[in-house]
């Protein structure tokens, strides 16, 4: 037995189907020795019957606040509800809180001030830097879904009659099915498909946007694939508004460049671009090469307009900022990243040593030395 207790909370995002763990991933682990509890959940794609025919133990939904033991790691996805009592366990989930976004003090003063760690899930990276689990290429391939459903929308609907909002897919043939029967709609008015520009296209996520395109029936010759050689010479870049309908960045930046569009651009009388997908989505983000938006939106209103004064005033610009697009992939999604992440989680019997988990050790320690002194204890 490896003595190690992995206690697995329920979602509180609305809309949040996914799970960091799978009946297979969990499987994995009970066989490996571990102590698994899962907490019940109406909202995540795996049935709680999925877990427990395996073996695992299931306990009531946000119970790890009371019944944890304290040597439990809690694992999870996305942020904790915003509360603000102090947190003595180690938590392994998505904090977003080492970019200095909006509030970030708040939240990471919690772990120091509980006594606890955590161990964020965006910043643990293989021996060359690279993210040893990622949504990227789910993101990807939802946000280039939801870009193209609103280009159709935009056609097929008034300008004043936004997209509708979505549910999360049962799978993925449902998805495509789905953006084919809008992507047809839109065609019948324009007699085209729609050209489709995607920067980061030879990342992860920028490979989901592409591959998605491609599914649906979009000629290649209609997928423009930039990344690192097309936009070295520095933005912001007039081709993406006049040149192409729909935009998908898949580029996130933790240091300012100069913007990939801006309101300059926009104001092209040449402009042809109505529908711009932002999957990274940090809006707080200093540096987002996108600085054409405000608000991050979601599922059940995943557009927001732009209002343009000069240009083309007469085509809509709508803007997808979903911070959690692989959720309208759940079950494939959560399959992808939780087989991932997997073998860093057989090394946290070693953690002190295993280099993934010391690593995200350490950044933590770093980032509470910027927290005020008053914030630490």
């Amino acid at each position: 037995m490896s003595g190690i207790r992995i206690w697995l909370r329920a979602e509180t995002k609305p809309a949040e189907a996914r799970s960091a763990l799978t009946p297979f991933t969990c499987k994995a682990l009970l066989d490996a020795g571990y102590d698994v509890t899962v907490e019940r959940s109406k909202q995540r794609i795996f049935d709680d019957s999925e877990f427990s025919t395996i073996g695992a133990r299931l306990v009531e939904e946000g119970s790890w606040e009371t019944d944890a033991p304290k040597d439990a790691y809690i694992l999870g996805l996305k942020e904790l509800p915003e509360k603000d009592f102090p947190l003595e366990h180690v938590h392994i989930s998505f904090a977003h809180c080492y970019k200095k976004q909006a509030g970030w003090e708040k939240v990471l003063s919690r772990w120091p001030r509980g006594g606890g760690t955590l161990l964020d899930l965006e910043f643990l990276t293989d021996e060359v830097g690279r993210r040893v689990a990622a949504f990227g290429y789910s993101a990807g391939y939802a946000g280039s879904a939801l870009a193209i459903k609103t280009w159709a929308w935009q056609l097929t609907h008034p300008r004043e009659e936004p997209l509708p909002g979505e549910n999360p897919y049962a799978n993925e043939n449902l998805m495509i099915k789905s953006v084919k029967q809008s992507l047809e709609a839109g065609k019948s008015i324009s007699g085209r498909s729609p050209k489709v520009l995607v920067i980061g296209a030879l990342g992860r996520c920028g490979k989901g946007a592409v591959q998605l395109a491609k599914d649906v029936g979009i000629p290649e010759s209609d997928i423009m694939q930039w990344d690192l050689e097309e936009t070295k010479k520095g933005g912001p870049f007039q081709e993406i508004v006049d040149d192409a309908d729909i935009f998908v960045n898949c580029i996130y930046l933790s240091s300012k460049i100069p913007p990939f569009i801006n309101d300059a651009t926009l104001s092209s009388p040449n402009r042809r671009l109505s529908v711009v997908c932002d999957v990274s989505a940090d809006t707080t983000n200093p540096n987002n090469p996108v600085p054409i938006y405000n608000i991050t939106t979601t599922f059940d209103k995943p557009v927001v307009p732009v209002e343009l004064a000069l240009g083309n005033p007469d085509l809509p610009l709508s803007v997808i900022s979903i911070d959690h697009l692989p959720s309208l992939l759940p079950r494939e999604s959560s399959e992808m990243f939780s087989q991932a992440l997997l073998p860093s989680l057989l090394q946290l019997k070693d953690r002190s040593s295993a280099r993934v988990w010391k690593q995200a050790e350490d950044l933590f320690k770093q980032h509470v030395a910027t927290l005020p002194e008053s914030m630490r204890s």
